[in-house]
């Protein structure tokens, strides 16, 4: 008999399975259960280092699975023109490794495909619609399958006419996906459907997805149900939700309790501030009855956190931006008697946020439970101001939970510990939990400060000075700086996207003194990322509109690194007029990544799906100024942000990063004086000491070179190339 773990135990057991050597769905499955709940928080850890604000952040021990093996009820799995069902395979050219034995299936799950093996072996004439592997060369059409387990609840019809049991409530939906233009008419796929369902043990629902052309998702756009229920009622605790096929579900339905678990033990921590029932205030303070809390639940799906939050007593405010499973979400409510403690809005997070925020709505605790790219930077400044006193955010990504947190630190909410969860058990992933309470923004960090000067670092999503759209600023935070007693100057102010070194004064004598030696003297440089693969270093000189006035202005270049197929380039722009680096490289063709006003549409969603990138790809890495006073040439730099670096390593792996430290390129957080032994004064536009660019520097690593020589003859960075006129782009703020 399996023995129940006692809680904080974590199980020394090592899972074999005949697939793990070719199969690439449980990565850690070679290590004991110990060690990959190590790698797990490991992987936490080293999310949260990446960002200074999150220092003191403490991270818990991973909350371990139970079981670990059988527990997985939701599964796509691709079938192969041989008729093998599987994943791909560790070799990485989209072999399908068939796994008949696979270790994480929920039972229910692994008899259905144990069973398809065997029709689409040898299929019946009736259900060859459905299960003909689809070959690009030779027909068929069947690609994948979306199989999805539920737990019937008791007492709803559906249980009882299942004939399910408290011991066995488990049956499934499945979804065949099927290539579009290879599908045959709607009437034949029902009557397939009809004849297949019965073959299929435990089924009582069968749909058709149809997958359109090449696209990289498994499942297209459209589903349709060929036979059965078109959804169930399923059960994670004491309430259940409604599955519908092709629904999203958490992979561990008793993790998935465990997380509800956590959130109403953080929402029971508050002190009930709600307000006071009407004709009870003059029963005095002792005997006062306020409300139950109110929630508001983001991202809610299908309404499973929100089901379980009602049921322990709270009043709900559900968002969710898919309208069917908004639908599921009220409909479960209403069956279960919760619909006067669950209310559901279905729309946009930030937008429905934003309104809330308008109407003045107050809630005692905000629960956030994303997609993998996290909370948008929109949705994040709504929701700092609705003022919530709690907000916790449930994650299954590390890297956009750390670049969320340290936003939500400047917006005036901060956590100290992070708690892990071992949704998926024999893999890399990583459910982690965060409760986030008020607290006073940080102050910025200070790299110089002198001669009544102070350069700061200013993080991503922020105004240098207060703008009507954003919750906070810079110069708000400055005034927690030791010793500052009065609003700073503003030397050179940033774009709230850009991250970097801003230079401020703390009189206006200050600021007219460095204003004057960074026009003269000075030069900043920038690390920022473009679209494709630009020439190795160039200038690009044209002539930029800003409101009625029209200003030539001059963008050079070098491309240090081709990463993934685009370039990371050190950019120094002369005249700094508005957007400049960002308008002057994507009049060329090569967009700033992320950048949301010039950049490339398809190209920007997909960084911000797969690598965690919500901002234009500029930082302020460097400034080189002559001293005002003494003359000395000074270097300031400001190290890589936590959110450009996780961006850059998930896209390119670490061997980018490893050769751009190498060239001094990331900055060092440092102000260093630097002395001079020229005797002749350079030109103003190259007074200070450049960055290494001589042939003697370290060559990239191969998966980082250049494609190729380039013919056209770029000229090099501090030299003065032959203007190249362009026709003026206009910023948009006149119209």
């Amino acid at each position: 008999m399996r023995r129940t773990l006692k809680a904080g135990e974590i199980p020394n057991t090592l899972i074999e399975c005949s697939h793990s050597v070719e199969c690439a769905g449980c990565p850690l499955i070679a290590g004991d259960y110990a060690e990959q709940l190590g790698t797990k928080r490991a992987r936490v850890v080293s999310a949260a280092a990446h960002y200074p604000s999150l220092e003191l952040l403490q991270t818990s021990p991973v909350i371990p699975a139970d079981p670990i093996t059988g527990y997985r009820g939701r599964a796509k799995l691709i079938v192969a023109p041989s008729g093998a069902i599987g994943l791909y395979g560790r070799t990485g050219h989209h072999e399908v490794v068939d796994i008949p034995g696979c270790r994480v299936l929920a039972p229910a799950l692994a008899a259905v495909t144990s069973r398809l093996r065997e029709l689409i072996a040898s299929p019946p004439p009736e259900v060859r619609p459905l299960l003909l592997p689809y070959d690009p060369a030779r027909g068929g059409v069947l690609r994948a399958l979306d199989l999805r387990e539920v737990h019937l609840a008791p007492g709803t019809p559906l249980f009882a006419e299942m004939g399910a049991t408290e011991d066995n409530p488990a049956f499934v939906l499945i979804t065949f996906v099927l290539q579009r233009e290879r599908a045959c008419t709607r009437d034949e796929l029902r009557e397939a459907g009809r004849a297949i369902r019965p073959m299929l043990p435990r089924v009582i629902g069968v749909a058709a997805n149809f997958h359109d052309a090449e696209a990289p998702q498994i499942l297209g756009p459209e589903t349709i149900v060929l036979d059965g229920v078109s959804h169930a009622e399923d059960r994670i605790g004491q309430t259940y939700h409604i599955a519908a096929f092709g629904s999203f579900v958490q992979a561990h339905r008793a993790q998935a309790a465990r997380v509800h678990a956590l959130l109403l033990r953080e929402i029971a921590s508050l002190e009930n501030d709600g307000p006071v029932i009407e004709g009870e205030a003059a029963m005095g303070p002792a005997s006062r009855r306020k409300e139950p809390p109110r929630i508001l639940d983001l991202y809610g799906g299908s309404g499973a956190i929100s089901l379980a939050l009602a049921q322990g007593g709270n009043r709900v405010l559900m968002v969710e931006s898919f309208a069917p499973a908004a639908s599921n979400a009220r409909a479960a409510a209403e069956a279960q008697g919760l619909s006067q403690r669950v209310e559901v809005r279905t729309g946009d997070v930030a937008e429905i946020v934003a309104s809330l925020v308008n109407s003045s709505e107050k809630f005692d605790g905000i629960v956030v439970n994303p997609p993998r790219r996290g909370v948008s930077p929109t949705a994040r400044e709504a929701i700092a101001r609705l003022g919530a006193p709690l907000l916790v955010y449930v994650s299954c990504d590390p890297d956009t939970l750390a670049r969320d947190l340290d936003h939500f630190c400047r917006l005036g909410y901060s956590s100290t510990e992070l708690t892990p969860l071992d949704m998926i058990p024999l893999t890399e992933e990583i459910e982690t939990i965060a409760a986030l309470r008020r607290t006073p923004p940080p102050a910025p960090k200070v790299i110089y400060d002198d001669d009544g000067v102070l350069v700061v670092e200013k993080g991503p999503h922020e105004p240098v000075a207060s703008q009507a759209e954003y919750l906070g600023s810079l110069l708000t935070r400055c005034a927690r700086i030791p010793g500052v007693t009065s609003t700073p100057v503003i030397v050179h102010a940033l774009d709230p996207g850009t991250s970097g070194l801003v230079m401020l004064a703390r009189n206006e004598e200050a600021a007219a003194r460095w204003t004057e030696a960074l026009t003269k003297t000075g030069r900043l440089i920038y690390l920022a990322a473009a679209k494709g693969v630009t020439p190795g270093k160039g200038a690009i000189t044209r002539d930029l509109r800003e409101g009625t006035r029209t200003y030539t202005a001059r963008t050079r270049y070098r491309r240090l690194a081709v990463a993934s197929g685009h370039s990371i380039l050190r950019v120094i722009p002369d005249g700094g007029r508005t957007h400049q680096i960002r308008r002057h490289l994507a009049a060329i063709g090569h967009p700033i990544l992320g950048d949301e006003r010039y950049g490339h549409v398809p190209t920007n969603r997909y960084f911000e799906e797969k690598h965690g990138l919500d901002r234009s790809f500029v930082h302020l890495v460097r400034i080189e100024i002559e001293h005002p006073r003494t003359g000395v040439k000074m270097i300031i730099e400001s190290t890589l942000p936590g959110d450009l670096r996780s961006a850059l390593e998930r896209s390119t792996g670490p061997s980018v990063l490893r050769f751009l430290e190498q060239k001094h390129a990331l900055g060092e957080q440092r102000a260093v004086a630097v002395t001079s032994t020229a005797t002749d004064e350079p030109a103003p536009s190259s007074r200070m000491i450049p960055l290494r660019t001589d042939d003697s520097e370290s060559a990239p690593p191969p998966s980082i070179r250049s494609p190729g020589p380039i013919s056209i003859r770029v000229p090099d960075l501090d030299e003065s190339p032959r203007t190249i006129r362009h026709p003026i782009i206009s910023t948009g703020d006149e119209d």
